[in-house]
Order: C-alpha cells, then sequence, then structure tokens
C-alpha cells in the first residue's frame, strides 16, 4: 500500500502547471439539451484559435500519467478489498469495470499516433491554450452532462457550435478520441479523490483505534501514565495545524456516534474543531455523504460513456454534422456515393485547404462552382475536380500550392510508359556497370572482347534486376488508387443495370450448378 502511494504521488509531482495542475473533477452546472446549444453558441463566440504554436504538455503524455494512476488507483482499491476494508460505490465501479478502462487507454493509444493533434486548430487564450479547439469543445460537453454521453445530444452540440464557428474535418474526427481523452482524465481525478479519501479515513480510524485501546480514566491516580487529555493532544497533534479535513471529522464522527462524551474527549476535541470551521457533526458527514454520492454518480457515468464511445456508430455521426458533407450532399450526388468514395472527396478537400490560402468549406464551394461548368454528366460531378482529371483546374483556382514529393510523384506519373522504360534502363545499367567494375577490381585487367562478351551475357540479367527493383521502389512508393463507387443500398436501378457475360466450359451438370452459385 505504501508503495502504491509514493508511486501516485511521483506521478502527480511529474504533472507539469497549467491545464492539469488543477485537479478538480470536470464537473459544472448540468445542462439540458437547449442549454447545452446556447452554451456551444457563447463558447465558440468566447474561443478564438491562433496559428502560433505554444509549448504544452503533449496528450499522450497526460494519457500515459493518467494510465499509471488508474492502475495505482485500482491496485490500491484491490489491496483494501482483499485486506477487508471497505471502499466507496464509486471504487467498486473502477474495481468492476477497470477492464474497460484498459480498452479505452489502448483505444487512445492506438487512434493516437505522434502528431495527430499538429494540423487542428489551437486555442489562443484560455486555460486550453495551445491545445487544441476540440479538446474544449469536449471538455465543455462532458462538464455540463456530468460525463454522461448522449449521441443526439452531441450532435445538437456540435451543430449549434458550428452556427458560430465551422470545425474543421480532422476536428470533426478527432472528437471520438478527445472525448475518450477527457473521460480518462476526469476518471483519473476520481481516482485521486477516491485514493485521498481512503488515506483520511484511515487517518481517522488510526485515531479513534489508538485512543480506545491506550483508554484510561480522565484522572488516574499518581504515577499512573498521561491522562487522557494529554494522551488525545499528542495523537491530534499532527491535525492541530489545519483545518481538519471534513472526511476525517465524518469519519470520526461516524465512529464515535453513540459514545458519551463525558469518557470520551474526543467528541469534545471534534466538535471544538469543527466549531472553528463553522460546521457540527452533522454538516461533515451530510458533506462526506454529498461527496461520495456525487462521485458515484460521475464515475458511473464515465464508465457508462465509455461503453457507448464504443458501441457509436462515428461515421455515421460524422457524416450527420459535417458541414461539408451537407454541401456537397446539396449540390450534388454525393449521398448516393459509398462511404469509401466519399471519404475520398473529404480527404481531397482537406488537403486542398491545407495548401491554399481558402479553408474548407471555401474549397468544397469552389468545387461545386468549377462542376458547375462541366460539358458532360461525368465532369460535372464535384469528383471530377477533386479526385479526377480536373484537379488541376481547383488547384489553380484556389491558389493551391502541391509540396514537393507530390509535385515528384505527379512528373513521375506524367512520364507514364517512357519514364518506366527509361528507369529501368538506368538502373539495369548501373547494376551492369557496377558488376562489370567489382570484376575488374577483383581479377586484375580484363581483356576488351572478353569485357564485350562479359557485358552481352550479364545484360539480360542486369536489366531483369533492374525491372525488378524499380517495380519493387513503385509498389512501396505508390499506394493503389481505390476506384470511385455508388453505394446502392437499395440495388441497382434500372438505368445501371448491364448484362455481363462471362465464357466458360460447360462440362457437367454439377459444373454449371456451381459456376450459377459462384455467380
Amino acid at each position: 500500500m505504501r508503495m502504491i502511494v509514493r508511486l501516485r504521488a511521483a506521478l502527480m509531482a511529474r504533472a507539469r502547471p497549467g491545464l492539469w495542475r488543477d485537479g478538480t473533477i470536470i464537473r459544472a452546472d448540468l445542462f439540458g439539451p437547449e442549454r447545452l446549444e446556447h452554451h456551444a453558441v457563447s463558447l465558440a463566440q468566447a474561443q478564438t484559435v491562433t496559428p502560433q504554436r505554444l509549448r504544452v504538455q503533449s496528450l499522450s503524455g497526460r494519457v500515459q500519467d493518467n494510465a499509471a494512476v488508474l492502475l495505482a488507483a485500482y491496485l490500491s482499491c484491490a489491496q483494501s478489498v482483499q485486506g477487508g476494508s471497505t471502499i466507496s460505490p464509486a471504487a467498486e465501479w473502477l474495481l468492476d469495470n477497470f477492464h474497460l478502462v484498459e480498452l479505452q487507454l489502448q483505444q487512445i493509444k492506438d487512434d493516437l499516433p505522434p502528431g495527430y493533434y499538429r494540423q487542428l486548430p489551437k486555442l489562443a487564450t484560455g486555460p486550453f491554450a495551445g491545445y487544441p479547439r476540440v479538446l474544449g469543445i469536449a471538455w465543455a460537453y462532458v462538464a455540463h452532462t456530468d460525463s454522461l454521453l448522449n449521441g443526439p445530444v452531441l450532435a445538437r452540440f456540435v451543430r449549434a457550435y458550428q452556427t458560430v464557428q465551422p470545425l474543421t474535418i480532422g476536428e470533426l474526427w478527432a472528437l471520438a478520441i478527445t472525448l475518450r481523452i477527457v473521460l480518462v482524465e476526469n476518471l483519473r481525478r476520481l481516482a485521486d479523490q477516491i485514493i485521498a479519501g481512503h488515506e483520511q479515513r484511515q487517518i481517522a480510524d488510526t485515531l479513534v483505534d489508538s485512543l480506545a485501546t491506550s483508554a484510561q480514566p480522565s484522572h488516574p491516580p499518581a504515577g499512573a501514565g498521561p491522562s487522557a487529555t494529554v494522551r488525545l493532544a499528542r495523537i491530534v497533534a499532527p491535525l492541530d495545524d489545519a483545518p481538519l479535513p471534513l472526511i476525517v471529522a465524518a469519519q470520526i464522527a461516524k465512529r464515535l456516534r453513540g459514545c458519551d462524551p463525558a469518557e470520551t474527549p474526543l467528541c469534545d476535541w471534534l466538535d471544538d474543531r469543527l466549531a472553528a470551521q463553522g460546521l457540527t457533526r452533522d454538516d461533515a458527514i451530510l458533506h462526506a455523504q454529498q461527496r461520495q454520492g456525487a462521485s458515484n454518480v460521475t464515475m458511473r457515468n464515465v464508465i457508462t460513456s465509455m461503453r457507448m464511445l464504443s458501441d457509436m456508430d462515428w461515421q455515421d455521426f460524422f457524416e450527420e454534422v459535417s458541414l461539408i458533407d451537407a454541401r456537397l450532399r446539396e449540390g450534388s450526388d454525393f449521398a448516393a456515393l459509398d462511404f469509401a468514395t466519399r471519404n475520398m472527396y473529404r480527404t481531397a478537400i482537406e488537403t486542398l485547404a491545407r495548401r491554399a490560402p481558402l479553408t474548407e468549406a471555401q474549397v468544397t464551394e469552389a468545387a461545386l462552382a468549377l462542376a458547375m461548368d462541366g460539358d458532360s454528366e461525368r465532369t460535372r460531378d464535384p469528383g471530377h475536380v477533386l479526385i479526377g482529371a480536373g484537379r488541376g483546374a481547383l488547384e489553380a483556382r484556389i491558389g493551391h500550392a502541391p509540396g514537393i514529393r507530390l509535385g515528384a510523384r505527379r512528373l513521375i506519373a506524367r512520364l507514364g510508359l517512357p519514364g518506366y522504360l527509361a528507369f529501368v534502363g538506368l538502373t539495369g545499367a548501373g547494376i551492369l556497370g557496377l558488376a562489370l567494375w567489382a570484376a575488374g577490381a577483383t581479377g586484375g585487367a580484363v581483356p576488351v572482347l572478353a569485357g564485350v562478351a562479359l557485358a552481352l551475357a550479364a545484360l539480360a540479367l542486369a536489366f531483369e534486376a533492374g525491372m525488378a527493383l524499380v517495380n519493387l521502389v513503385v509498389t512501396r512508393s505508390v499506394a493503389p488508387r481505390r476506384l470511385p463507387g455508388l453505394e446502392l443500398a437499395r440495388g441497382v436501378p434500372p438505368e445501371l443495370r448491364c448484362l455481363v457475360a462471362v465464357p466458360i466450359l460447360l462440362t457437367s451438370a454439377r459444373e454449371m450448378a456451381d459456376s450459377i452459385d459462384q455467380l
């Protein structure tokens, strides 16, 4: 137990000042759906973003600290149960559902690669300055719902926020993992409160037990040792330098319930200490019960929300709240495409806006406007300028500046088959030249005719090796390109139906039946 407490203290000492120094539970006034929408609007009006990068503690580092603290709290609660001690209901929730907490931590680790938040807009001021704007949004939602996630309410909250400040595609995708991070942060604070409360109750129990085991008359005979009043003063001396923690007071009051104040000096001491703080024993007990009840509710909500996070379909949620999706559905047949193709459109918009002096919404409008000028049904689809042959025209219109890597890939692609053969020839010639140089370096001078014969004999092998090497580089550096597709959720409509002829040899009735089954 002492080792776990020391580990927890060391982890708390590692926390840097700022946002993470405050260990208060993430809990504020509880809002209903309508009040949450109003708060989202006011939050969007108050939050400002900055292009500057402020130096803050990384979220991944904080998540690692939280994981270590939660593990220490879990082990501490487990040891308390094994030792026969009583734990709070919130601690029981942590013990019973720690496997779910570990699953969330693993999900965060998998979905939070280095630099995940680098491209997201950062807040300029406030307690979240330097952190992604989506962290402030998730924090506000968790605080004003007492950590209870509700999909439709969250969608209304995000849509209300975007009436003032539209969120980027990356921010909307990051909302799920950010909610997980905030819930884990709140769980860590609850765990700190659980362990601190357990330690304070142990202090109270130790104090009461030590006085009970050494009970003597208040006025002992001469030479009988210190009186009860003197012993009490010695035992409670460490608690006299600061206000008495209410959890300690409540636990002492519970233990002394039914005791005779005339025979228990600790009763008078407790009443005097609480009176100095303007409280009574009933006030201390009520405060402890309220705190325990609130922690129990919040812990239950956190665990419930973690389950809902794993069950929610975030693809549907994204497309429900995305303003880019709504505009594309309004201006084209975007809704008829399958999810992979829709995601290709969104990725193209996100990439174009990143290297252009326009927002994602402006890039979307430019793509739709350019598609309207098309002279065929194919060119009038925004995909023609987003992921098709018309992308160059869109880049020129929005002032997009492709990076060096993208420019090099496009140059190689324009070379086509002649470029491919040229690379194969150069690579093969290089391999052949290296082989001839190695042969001359190791075997001395080679006659001219022998060298020519050797070169001719190795020519085919060198160019075959060069082709294999070029093919390897191409397959490792160029990803396969997915073809756009339609969702066709209700089947193939009549205007898109066609007949596919598959030539086969039918040698038996069994083979014909198998072919029909494969179709």
